[in-house]
């Protein structure tokens, strides 16, 4: 990347926009955007892509996988993944023997994190599901396809023994100094049916308190966190249940889809847009934090994603740019960090999966092909690290530590359609104009990438090929050329002006140097 131009360098950004659409206005004029150049702006730290989830912990052993963890790394940069069932019965981490005693295996959980170290990636380490042999109810089961045992532990004792062996191995193997830099999440979604104690609040956080405690004993310099729970709940409960029993808490965390109902994540019946269910969720669980006994306790949601369901007219599509765009838009400030579920189609919870692009949660298909969803967050990753507020919407403006000029600007639209098959945006669909002015700047260049219906948009290609449920080599090798994000278009600035048209479901990306 060139260095930004001395006239430009060190100096701080702020804008200026109309807030109204074309569309519903009947006004063609363009969004107007004035870039101050002289205006202070406040960190800006990319929380959208630290962490990812990624299923369940054995697929960590696949090589696929650990391939997609590479590309998506790459991209993004992430630092942390998160997965379920660490402690399931295919790693085979706990066993009895004979006489009953308890039997710990490491192997593959070596493999597993020893695998992740090596690419630069640190566990988000979610302490789930019971062991068969350990649990209460060997027969309660949830119904994912590796069936997930959910019971409590027959006793604490061996639950809590079981734990301080773990993570007194996994400090004997990578040292303090590393592993104080992981996090240890106690389970997932125990309001969501992902918990088999009765009733699940007050039993869920007997097991929070033991593994807390257990892990501290271990050493107080290890972070420990909880409820992970569905749905934005328990935050509230679970900080002052915390605070009243002096149980060790470093973070809290929880789950938002942008398709749950606000019943469920609100109490209230309302309709709550897909662009703002996730952060209005946000900002209700960093309220409570603020207002408990523990205002300081970082915020992390540890999974998040357009969509609970398989859709593929959001998951699969462009249209996940500006809804990710508006995502770090609206929870900038709010939270330290976002785990979109998942980074991969490595996945398997509901059973093989049958074909490419059926709505999986992941940015990369099987057979490592980027989804319109990798591109978008390679782009966002080249924003700067200092942001200036604004009322206006659809704009983040960014600066670089080196002073370049990164603004994002997308033209949301819901997504097109249901069912089974995707539905792109008809070229006719309106497009918004934005006009970017720079205050006081030298002439410059803008260099545009783009993630729209014409660009990163692997689907083309598939349509092309009729939607083949199982691509030929040929046919993959075609596909997997747009894992590349195609480069950008370079506009000259004439009189510090520069005019972008974005189509509908789409997002740019621009820097200016």
């Amino acid at each position: 990347m060139k260095t930004r131009r001395a006239g430009l360098t060190a100096l701080a950004i702020l804008f200026l926009a109309s807030t109204l659409r074309a569309a519903s206005t009947g006004d063609s004029s363009p969004t107007l955007v004035t870039v101050d150049l002289q205006a202070a702006g406040k960190p800006f730290p990319h929380f959208w892509e630290r962490i990812f989830g990624s299923g369940r912990a054995p697929l960590a052993l696949r090589d696929n996988y650990r391939q997609d963890l590479a590309l998506v790394r790459a991209a993004t940069g992430f630092e942390y993944v998160r997965f379920h069932s660490i402690l399931h019965d295919d790693l085979g981490l706990y066993d009895v023997d004979a006489k009953g005693k308890a039997v710990y295996n490491y192997s593959y959980i070596d493999q597993i994190y020893d695998g992740l170290l090596a690419r630069g990636v640190r566990p988000f380490v979610e302490l789930s599901f019971m062991p068969k042999k350990l649990a209460r109810d060997p027969k309660r089961i949830f119904g994912f396809w590796d069936t997930p045992n959910i019971s409590p532990p027959v006793t604490y004792a061996r639950w809590d023994a079981m734990i301080e062996a773990l993570v007194r191995h996994l400090v004997d193997r990578y040292g303090i100094e590393e592993v104080s830099q992981w996090y240890f999440e106690v389970w997932n979604e125990p309001n969501a049916g992902f918990w088999g104690g009765d009733p699940y609040q007050p039993t869920y956080f007997e097991l929070y308190d033991h593994t807390a405690r257990t892990i501290k004993k271990v050493d107080t310099r290890l972070r420990v966190g909880g409820p992970a729970t569905a749905q934005a709940a328990w935050v509230s409960d679970f900080i002052a249940h915390c605070s009243r029993e002096k149980v060790p808490v470093d973070f809290v965390s929880s789950h938002v889809y942008a398709n749950d109902d606000s019943m469920d994540v609100f109490g209230r019946q309302e309709t709550i847009p897909r662009q703002e269910m996730a952060c209005r969720a946000v900002r209700k669980n960093y309220d409570e934090i603020n207002a408990s006994a523990m205002p300081s306790l970082p915020l992390i949601y540890t999974e998040y994603n357009a969509s609970y369901a398989n859709e593929p007219n959001v998951t699969d599509t462009v249209f996940m740019g500006p809804w990710l765009a508006e995502t770090i838009s609206r929870c900038d400030g709010i939270t330290e960090g976002m785990a979109l579920w998942t980074f991969s189609d490595v996945f398997d919870e509901n059973g093989v999966i049958r074909t490419p692009f059926y709505g999986g949660y992941g940015i990369v298909t099987e057979h490592q092909i980027a989804k319109p969803a990798l591109h978008a967050f390679a782009i966002l990753h080249r924003l700067g690290s200092s942001r200036v507020p604004s009322t206006a919407d659809s704009v983040v403006i960014t600066r670089r530590d080196d002073g370049t000029i990164v603004i994002a600007l997308w033209n949301y639209a819901p997504p097109d359609g249901a069912g089974p098959t995707y539905t792109a945006p008809p070229a006719s669909s309106t497009s918004r104009e934005f006009t970017v002015k720079l205050s006081n700047g030298e002439e410059s260049n803008a260099y545009i990438w783009r993630v729209d219906r014409d660009h990163n948009n692997v689907l083309r290609t598939f349509d092309a090929m009729g939607r083949p449920a199982y691509p030929t080599a040929a046919q993959i090798a075609e596909l997997r050329l747009a894992n590349t994000t195609e480069p950008p278009e370079v506009v000259a600035l004439r009189e510090n002006t520069l005019t972008v048209s974005i189509p509908a479901q789409g997002l740019a990306v621009i820097e200016i140097h």
